[in-house]
């Protein structure tokens, strides 16, 4: 049975028992933030199964895709662990039990008619305390004793020894199946976990019986496809084994079982297939959190490749691999092979200049071990080298152990902990607690009715103390609070115009009040169901359960909807301007404001965003309807719907439409017509990480303002220069020149050849006959030379003119200076013992000039030279020394010299053997130091 097959048969199964079929849930649910990934089938379902949503049906069946990290060590190396892998599962919501879980579980392994598995090949495993279970799978499936197995709560509970050691919270038994493979070995390939108790404190008697009893069941797809197909793993079922040949293919290596390429190859298999999907669904390799996670996932991979040979990328080749074996389940991956291959292949080539170093960095680390005589690698090196290089632990591990070195597992482990908690990756809570999960139980959502108003009689369900941030501000319920206390409170209403933040949209601002309080709201939040009110209370006093008038600040909503609007209208005119791939990665929107993350490798020209802010006024000028309409999501598909990769989308769907040009599932809040966006301009186009760029734009009043504001400024810089628009970023790109020109002529203490550029300031004169594209072109032409944001401009163009001026005056004074050069410093130096000496007085060179005229006079004599320069800088001496090489070698030392000196004027200092530096607080006793220099080097050198 093929793979797809299986899948298909296990939710047409269930389907037939009443079962709701579910489409898999995202692989990154960014709005869990108990989880980096989905980790496995109920996780979805989690508020189902605690009662805090309301439930569209009891049963449900899904084919969920998930991914783990916890045994990544074993992948490649066992038959069937993995990170990313499908698990099937059936889920019952206070509906069936035990019964109907195992009576189904074993008519759909055993039937004929769905698996047909030998009943032979089955044995079973229940809780130690769980004569229900076992009475069932013994006396009415007819399953012997003897093949009934009764485990400890570490092993057949879920949580894993919650009875002793929690956490509190629903728990329950489990019951796992077992497939007996031909060689008498045992597979796990179900899972039924029975719900039915709450702990609360230690044992005894702390299991309470739930009211609602619930089911979730887990069946490994690949496992199971591999007992059907008879395969020796997992990765030799036909929707894995495609892509090792493909790895065997790109790598160049055959594909074997046994030895270590065979393990790198599957290893390969599963990294690159968690990859693809992690990055279709925009999470890319980062620093930390899920991004963490993908990116050690591929450099493992790629350290595979390494170790095979292989010095180019090559991962990325294996996406299309991906792609074909799992397209029936998730055709969506077909539409971002480019976007994953383009990711992976950065990734790797950031890698590959990095492995030689960290390999070398584990020689350096072996070679220091066996001078201190150490046997043991060190767990928190070998931390670091994963962290840095990616260097795998069992890698180190095993050159370790080539040098007969043991390995500090407990050490890497702690390490890995504590950066666990450092980037993100360790583990979370699986259920949250608190008293908005308090709320959330007891009224499972609020409802938000702003879309059709902004104001609206409400009930207040909830006030909860602080802001919520962070674990130790959970806050606590209160029946009232009082004013004239500076507090944060949060409220929750039975229903609310309010729009709590979500889809990149910020959340509503306004008021709560009646005759009796008033509670100016200052955000809204999203709780899962519940709309949080975040404010503080301005008078009165506010009580739970009172009626009050909720009222959004209508010219914010309107100002964040032209925003929202507009993000809309842009992403279509980047798909006409840069390419159908430049698909939306993540967007916020505030009043007038907006930011937009897109997909592309290069940054966008100034042509092209010219054009694209054409396009965008083109749409707010042709007054386009804008309107939206809620229906089933396959309608919305068949529709064009323009969807995200990695959003949750409910069935039946809102999508947003505008006129004839873009079609968007979306649940913020927008305008009725393109026109009321009233005016765009962008005003940065920057890189947010690798392959995604991001504009930042304004509308309405904003934008208008911005304009303006971008012409005075170029208006001010005109005068400042006194030239036409046309001349600008020349002239600016000239006074740059000079003023590096001039500091390294003055630094070489030379006469400078700079012919200044003429600056004549003028009267502000409007611009006349530019249009806006031209002046914000050169306004950020002008930003990008001077290195600077556009409102600094024309200051530090002012400053740069003033820069210039005061360079001109010093280097009149350096070339004004009579006796001092490098030729004339070696015209005065002594022969001493085969080398030349020279010690003298530099009168108000720099330190910058005595050190140039060091470096030529070493670089023009044809003999070692010794050279010690002083100078008087205000009330101070600077004194600095130089050697030739050979005299170095010879055991001489700038340093002591130059310190020597240093004490006779007061001070000290010294620096390296062939160039040191000390300064003094006693100018007038310079001459005694330098005739002291002088005699000392002398007697050195002869």
């Amino acid at each position: 049975m093929k793979t797809d097959e299986l899948r298909e048969k296990y939710l047409e199964f269930f389907e037939s028992k009443g079962c709701s079929r579910q489409g898999s849930d995202v692989l990154v649910p960014t709005w869990d933030p108990s989880v980096l990934f989905t980790p496995a089938g109920m996780n979805p379902f989690k508020d189902h199964f605690l009662g805090k949503v309301k439930l569209d049906f009891t049963r449900a069946t899904t084919c969920q895709k998930c991914l783990r990290t916890g045994d990544i060590d074993n992948v490649g190396r066992t038959a069937y662990h993995h990170t990313f892998f499908e698990m099937m599962g059936n889920f019952s919501f206070g509906d069936y039990f035990k019964q109907e879980t195992i009576d189904w579980a074993w008519e759909f392994l055993t039937s004929k008619k769905w698996l047909g598995i030998d009943p032979n090949r089955l044995t079973v495993t229940v809780y130690k305390d769980d004569d229900e279970a076992f009475k069932l799978w013994n006396e009415r499936i007819g399953l012997p004793s003897k093949r009934i197995a009764r485990m400890e709560e570490d092993e057949n509970f879920w949580p894993a020894s919650a009875p002793s050691l929690g956490p509190d919270g629903v728990c329950g038994p489990c019951s796992e199946i077992y497939y007996q493979l031909d060689d008498d070995s045992s597979v796990e390939i179900w899972n039924l976990v029975f719900t039915q108790f709450n702990r609360q404190g230690t044992p005894p008697d702390n299991l309470q019986p739930l009211p609602s009893k619930n089911i979730d069941t887990g069946m490994g797809l690949e496992r199971t496809a591999s007992v059907l197909q008879g395969t020796p793993t997992n990765y030799h079922i036909d929707s894995l084994l495609p892509i090792v040949h493909a790895a065997a293919e790109v790598v160049g290596v055959p594909y074997e079982y046994a030895g270590d390429n065979g393990r790198r190859l599957r290893r390969i298999t599963d990294h690159v297939r968690a990859g693809t999907f992690a990055i279709h669904e925009n999470v890319y390799p980062g620093a930390n959190g899920a991004k963490y996670v993908i990116r050690r996932l591929i450099r493992r991979a790629v350290l595979d490749g390494h170790q095979m040979g292989l010095r180019e990328p090559f991962l990325y080749q294996l996406v299309g691999a991906v792609t074909d074996a799992m397209a029936n389940p998730y055709p969506e991956l077909k539409e971002t092979i480019d976007r994953v291959q383009g990711v992976i292949r950065r990734e790797e080539e950031t890698f590959f200049g990095t492995i030689d170093a960290g390999l070398e960095r584990i020689q350096r680390m072996f070679t220091t071990m066996e001078t201190k005589g150490n046997g043991t690698v060190d767990g928190s090196q070998a931390a670091d080298l994963y962290q840095t290089y990616g260097v795998p632990p069992e890698l180190l591990q095993t050159l370790a152990a080539e040098h007969n070195y043991t390995f500090d597992w407990d050490g890497y482990q702690q390490a890995m902990d504590e950066h666990a908690g450092v980037s993100g990756a360790g583990q979370r809570e699986l259920f949250q607690t608190g008293p908005l999960e308090t709320l959330k139980e007891a009224l499972r959502e609020t409802r938000f009715i702003g879309y059709e108003k902004t104001s609206s009689p409400a009930t207040i369900k909830g006030i909860i103390s602080g802001d919520g941030h962070g674990k130790e501000d959970e806050g606590q319920l209160l029946s009232h609070v009082e004013g004239g206390r500076d507090q944060t409170l949060r409220v929750v209403l039975d229903h609310s115009p309010f729009y709590g933040e979500s889809g990149g949209q910020v959340g509503d601002s306004g008021r709560i009040f009646n005759d009796e309080f008033e509670f100016e709201v200052t955000d809204t939040q999203k709780h899962a169901g519940l709309l949080v009110h975040l404010g503080h209370l301005k008078r009165g006093e506010i009580r739970e359960s009172a009626e009050c008038t909720a009222e959004v600040d209508v010219d914010r909503r309107q100002a964040i909807a032209r925003a929202h609007s507009a993000t809309h209208i842009l992403h279509y005119a980047l798909q006409k301007n840069v390419g159908q791939h430049a698909q939306q990665q993540g967007s916020k929107v505030d009043a007038d404001w907006l930011r937009f993350d897109f997909s592309n490798q290069e940054s966008l020209d100034e042509e092209t965003l010219v054009q694209i802010e054409k396009d965008v006024h083109d749409q707010i000028a042709a007054a386009a309807t804008i309107q939206w309409d809620t229906l089933p999501l396959i309608e919305a598909r068949q529709a064009g719907a323009m969807m995200l990769f990695g959003e949750k989308y409910p069935d039946p769907v809102r999508m947003v439409s505008m006129g004839e040009f873009s079609k968007e599932l979306c649940g913020g809040t927008h305008l009725t017509s393109s026109d009321q966006v009233e005016s765009f301009t962008v005003v940065a186009e920057e890189s947010v990480a690798a392959g995604t760029r991001r504009v930042v734009a304004l509308t309405g009043a904003r934008a208008a303002e911005h304009r303006q504001q971008t012409k005075n400024i170029l208006e001010s810089v005109l005068a400042i220069l006194g030239c036409k628009v046309e001349k600008v970023a020349e002239r600016i790109g000239k006074l740059m020149k000079e003023v590096r020109t001039l500091k390294k002529d003055i630094s070489a203490g030379r006469e400078s050849k700079v012919d200044p550029l003429p600056i004549k300031s003028t009267e502000v004169t409007p611009l006349q006959g530019v249009d806006y594209p031209a002046i914000r072109a050169v306004s950020r032409e002008i930003a990008r030379h001077l290195n600077v944001s556009l409102t600094d401009v024309a200051d530090r163009l002012t400053a740069l003119i003033a820069e210039r001026d005061q360079l001109l005056k010093q280097a009149e004074q350096v070339a004004g200076e009579e006796g001092i050069s490098a030729s004339d410093l070696l015209e005065q130096a002594e022969e001493v013992g085969g080398a030349i000496l020279i010690v003298q007085e530099t009168p108000q060179a720099t330190p910058n000039q005595m050190r140039a005229w060091i470096d030529q006079i070493r670089k023009q004599s044809d003999r070692p030279a010794a050279i010690l320069l002083g100078s008087i800088q205000g009330d101070k001496v600077v004194l600095i020394g130089g050697l030739s090489k050979p005299l170095v070698e010879k055991g001489l030392k700038a340093g002591e010299w130059v310190g020597a000196a240093a004490k006779i004027v007061g001070g000290g200092g010294g620096g390296r053997p062939d160039l040191a530096q000390a300064g003094g607080r006693d100018p007038a006793k310079l001459p005694e130091a330098l005739k002291d220099a002088l005699a000392t080097m002398k007697a050195k050198l002869q």
